[in-house]
């Protein structure tokens, strides 16, 4: 999960400077800045931070000789971060017409990337959680980006979201959230409910028509460009698999949550003009809407077992003030189903509360 490049003062001055662990790194750095710098007009004098993300890469921002243009760089170090992917699906999403990072320069070897800079300002920035009238435009935006980008799929082009990627994901909840957070011992009862209902999640999500599949597609990750259409970061997770996870991840998002009436009403447009466009969505809208609940699922389960990754072994603690978001997410939809009631049963025991008789979705 990327963090997007934040607002900067848009001085021609570094805000601070950025800082290396690795001194060999900074001269690489430095050397490769200098040699792509007159053909691109770079100002390095100007590079500073633009954000970090989940993962080991690093951002920055720097300026051009021509006014008020800014630039990209992507620090990816080639130990830790394999680049090939990101460029890779940029260069499809370009060809699907959507509005996604131009990859300007890419020293492979090093991991050190040049990109067009889409702005400074993503679709959650300007959101108003109080106020879901005001979004419906921006999430207009997002489903036809979505579209353009699952009509374009096409099979083997992309690594399978198959089974085995799913149930890995699975196993990420009780290895890290359950035993590693909790610190719970997963066996017994609570396991064999966890793995009947992983075994359900995963039957259910592999039934899913296959496309083109972002993976992390929220508002946190969508860009508002000052054109008719948003900017699409943090794709290089991309993947070829069911055409419910998407549209899932934007409605049950990691850092926003709606009322179930605006979260209905934005995926039935979605599945409309899905259909319209001939995707091949469910012709019954209730059946698909399972569908979405069902990946949704799969998902929350997944990022709240790498949320616990994240603080316990990584030092990022920040991503864990959102679980609760996740879990209110999976006892809301495991609540729906019958067949979810051991993952519910399981739940109340990892959370330590109490089955409860009354439904709320995930609102926080």
């Amino acid at each position: 999960m990327t963090a997007s490049p934040p607002p900067d003062s848009g001085a021609t001055t570094p805000s601070q400077p950025i800082s290396w662990s690795d001194p060999e790194r900074a001269h690489d750095f430095a050397q490769w800045l200098a040699a792509i710098g007159p053909r691109h007009r770079l100002l390095p004098a100007t590079v500073r931070p633009a954000s970090a993300d989940a993962s080991f890469r690093r951002y920055f921002r720097i300026d051009t000789q021509d006014a008020a243009g800014t630039r990209i760089v992507m620090d990816a170090p080639p130990a830790q971060e394999n680049s090939a992917p990101f460029v890779h699906v940029a260069r499809l999403m370009h060809e699907a017409g959507l509005t996604a990072p131009q990859v300007l320069e890419w020293d492979e070897a090093r991991g050190f990337l040049l990109l067009d800079d889409l702005g400074r300002q993503t679709m959650l920035d300007v959101i108003d959680p109080a106020d879901p009238d005001a979004a419906r435009p921006l999430y207009a935006q997002a489903i036809d980006a979505l579209i353009r980008w699952q009509l374009a799929s096409r099979p083997q082009v992309l690594p399978p979201y198959d089974r085995a990627l799913l149930e890995r994901e699975l196993a990420l909840f009780p290895q890290w959230y359950v035993a590693r957070y909790r610190g719970l011992k997963v066996e017994g009862a609570l396991q064999e409910r966890l793995q009947r209902s992983f075994q359900l999640i995963v039957e259910n999500n592999l039934a899913a028509p296959r496309v083109y599949v972002h993976r992390d597609f929220m508002p946190r990750n969508l860009m508002i460009t000052g054109g008719p259409a948003l900017g699409v970061l943090d794709f290089q997770d991309a993947v070829h698999g069911p055409i419910t996870y998407d549209i899932a991840s934007l409605m049950r998002d990691a850092f926003l949550s709606w009322d179930e009436d605006f979260v209905l009403d934005i995926t039935v447009r979605y599945w409309e003009q899905a259909r319209k466009a001939g995707l091949p969505v469910d012709e019954d809208f209730g059946a698909f809407y399972r569908a979405v609940e069902w990946m949704g699922l799969q998902r929350h389960l997944k990022v709240a077992g790498i949320f616990a990754r994240l603080t316990l072994r990584d030092g990022k603690p920040k991503y864990l003030a959102d679980t609760p978001r996740f879990i209110t997410y999976i006892r809301a939809t495991a609540s729906r189903y019958r067949e979810l009631g051991p993952l519910l049963r399981a739940i109340d025991e990892i959370e330590g509360t109490q089955p409860q008789s009354g439904f709320a979705y995930g609102r926080m």
